[in-house]
C-alpha cells in the first residue's frame, strides 16, 4: 500500500502530537516524525500543514534567533490545538477499530474483545 496517500490524510493530527508536549521548527518537527516511523513524509508537506495549522487558529508562532544561520520560526499547540488533537485522537481510534474489524475478521477461536483498536 502506497503510505503517501495515507499520510495525506492524518498528517495534521501527526504534526500535532509531535508537537504537543515539545515546540519545534519545521525540519525538526519532520526529523520527529520520521523518528516515529513516518519515514515517508515530505518536508513541503509538513511546512504546507504548519502554515494550514496556523491559519485555522491551532497552533502559535515564535521566532527564535539564531547565531549560526537563520532564524527559526517555532510552532507551539495551543489550547484550540489541543482540544483538536483529542478530538482527532478519538475518531482515529474509532476509524481503526472499525477499519481493523473489517480487514482483520476474528475467527471464533479470536473471538475474546481487544483493547487496542486493530489487531
Amino acid at each position: 500500500m502506497d503510505t503517501t496517500q495515507l499520510l495525506k490524510g492524518v498528517l495534521d493530527i501527526a504534526v500535532l502530537a509531535v508537537i504537543r508536549d515539545e515546540d519545534g521548527y519545521g525540519y525538526d518537527i519532520v526529523r520527529r516524525l520520521r523518528a516515529a516511523g513516518l519515514e515517508d513524509v515530505g518536508d513541503a508537506s509538513v511546512y504546507g500543514t504548519l502554515r494550514r495549522l496556523y491559519a485555522a487558529g491551532l497552533v502559535s508562532t515564535y521566532v527564535v534567533p539564531s547565531e549560526g544561520g537563520p532564524h527559526r520560526k517555532y510552532y507551539g499547540i495551543n489550547d484550540q490545538g489541543r482540544a483538536t488533537l483529542e478530538a482527532d485522537r478519538q475518531t482515529w481510534n474509532h476509524f481503526a477499530q472499525r477499519l481493523g474489524a473489517l480487514i482483520n475478521p476474528e475467527s471464533p477461536a479470536d473471538s475474546a474483545p481487544t483493547s487496542g483498536g486493530i489487531k
